[in-house]
């Protein structure tokens, strides 16, 4: 069995080990693949292919009869043509569930930065601020408490609800939009006008499907309250970005947090970049050591599976 991981890097930079996949055969691991000419020439008698972001597109798939199973390393499967690798019957796997709380607590780190800017206050009283104060105390930026404010959560999966959970174990109120309500998980479901409306933070945690990219518009921010937060721990096409840096210039968001955006990594130019009171993190939410090991945990799990005749976490089949 021939194993090829394709792009490697972003998932283990060193402080994990492949060795969990080294019992099913010969694995080869490449930190990064540039291009579709080198996916093809990597991918040549290969068995397995892993991947995070290396696209497997059709003409891939047509170069390299021998793959018989698709691992993605992470729960998004956009990058693979799913409905080629079917045509041949492989199956693509994904990861699920392995960062529901790691996003989840990246969710609370972005919104607490927006409250309380700490970092800065760190920042300003390492460089003597604190020391030169007539007072016992000072903030250079308006405190917010979350409790009593009201929450709008945009996806409901498993991060949705531990989302949902720790605002709740906040004080806050939790309003929540999704597609697909859960009569075994209760909550205060509303329509997206409404949760726009209403909510004092609204968290995107949805799936990027084309009607959703873009949701997150000029007309959907016109809704939303004077001063309302946005987050963004999902998917970066989510939102137009230049509305958001617009409302935050405008003041008709006091702050937007996001870990994800359009392109990634970063254009130079991006209006994001140069809006007041937008946090940027470079999509480190599922990043905790613990998570990463989830992934590997959960892949080699799918390969045995994979092995003995029964297909697990596929999303093509």
């Amino acid at each position: 069995m021939k194993i090829v991981i394709l792009d490697g890097h972003a998932l283990n930079p060193g402080d994990l080990s492949w060795d969990c996949f080294r019992r099913f055969g010969e694995v080869t691991f490449y930190e990064r693949t540039a291009s579709e000419a080198e996916t093809i020439q990597r991918l040549q008698g290969a068995d397995i292919a892993m991947l995070n972001k290396v696209p497997i597109t059709e003409a891939v798939l047509a170069a390299c009869p021998e793959l018989k199973l698709i691992c993605i390393l992470a729960t998004g499967y956009n990058v693979v043509d799913c409905a080629a690798a079917a045509r041949r019957s492989i199956p693509v796997c994904n990861v699920p569930g392995y960062s529901t709380n790691s996003v989840a607590q990246f969710t609370f780190a972005l919104l607490l930065e927006l409250c309380h800017q700490i970092g800065h206050h760190s920042d300003v009283v390492h460089q003597g601020k604190w020391s030169s104060c007539p007072d016992f105390c000072f903030w250079d930026t308006p405190q917010m408490e979350l409790y009593g404010k009201t929450m709008g959560i945009v996806g409901y999966g498993s991060i949705g609800q531990a989302v949902g959970k720790i605002a709740e174990a906040l004080g806050m109120e939790v309003l929540v939009y999704t597609r697909t309500r859960y009569p075994d998980k209760p909550a205060h479901y509303v329509e997206l006008d409404t949760l726009l409306h209403q909510a004092d933070v609204v968290t995107l945690h949805c799936p990027l499907f084309p009607e959703t990219r873009g949701m997150i518009n000029s007309e959907a921010i016109g809704k939303m309250k004077d001063g309302a937060i946005l987050l963004n721990a999902a998917r970066g096409p989510l939102i137009d970005e230049a509305a958001v840096a617009a409302a935050l210039r405008s003041g008709k968001l006091r702050g937007a947090a996001m870990d994800v955006v359009d392109t990634e990594p970063i254009p130079a130019d991006s209006p994001l970049l140069s809006a007041p009171n937008c946090v940027l993190t470079p999509h480190m939410a599922w990043a905790p050591l613990e998570a990463r090991q989830r992934i590997l945990d959960i892949t080699t799990a799918t390969i045995q599976s994979f092995l003995d005749g029964h297909v697990q976490n596929a999303v093509n089949l």
